[in-house]
């Protein structure tokens, strides 16, 4: 069933690795490996709670190399389902790409078949849809697929210059830039309250999230 545009969805797109859990350079291959960033699930909770859909979409390559079977994959985000329950919050959907680069596909991000298969999936144009991540590979894929992009300043984009961070948004002009996703989360929620006010006429007092940056 497609989504109704007159009622508007409001759907997140999220990055697993780095956004919502630790990032690994030898991947998250078992439910022992996978920790949640301080303040994460809340976040993800915070948007729900505001009335926003979540979905994930990540590129799982382990599979495709054989680091990793689905069975733990599927544990892994049964996981991290129970954690974000713990905390009052869900995801919607999870998506993912198993393939190497070498395989070509279209699902790997920065292509943009994984997220228009989710826009087809929840009948939503994506023009509308915020996708947040924390590498220029995520806000390149949300300008491939028409999203609105967004970048938090992980573990490794927060050690970037101002000349490197500037260079890597120079490529995806539009980015809007937050410390983590607390602040993202924030800003999606504040943006929502200052336009329900506009539609009302009223005024609300500035309130900008010290977490963000742009």
């Amino acid at each position: 069933m497609r989504a109704d545009h007159s009622h508007g969805m409001k759907l997140v797109i999220l990055g697993r690795d780095g956004t919502l859990n630790h990032y690994r350079d030898d991947h998250v291959k078992s439910v022992e490996e996978l920790e949640p960033l301080p303040g994460a699930l809340e976040a993800v909770a915070r948007l729900n709670h505001a009335g926003w859909h979540t979905v994930m979409a990540t590129n799982q390559p382990g599979i495709g190399r054989g680091l990793l079977d689905m069975a733990s994959l599927n544990a892994v985000h049964m996981r991290l389902a129970q954690l974000l329950a713990e905390k009052g919050g869900r995801l919607d959907a999870v998506f993912f790409c198993p393939h190497t680069p070498e395989e070509g596909c279209n699902c790997r991000k920065p292509l943009p078949g994984l997220i228009e298969q989710i826009g087809e999936r929840f009948g939503v144009e994506l023009s509308t849809v915020h996708m947040v991540g924390v590498s220029l590979r995520d806000i390149m894929t949300a300008r491939n697929a028409g999203c609105v992009p967004h970048l938090i300043l992980s573990e490794k984009e927060g050690t970037l210059d101002e000349t490197q961070l500037a260079a890597m948004l120079a490529q995806v002009p539009g980015t809007q830039v937050h410390t983590n996703i607390t602040a993202f989360a924030e800003h999606l929620v504040q943006q929502d309250r200052r336009a329900k006010a506009d539609a009302r006429g009223e005024k609300l007092t500035p309130d900008t999230s010290p977490g963000d940056l742009s």
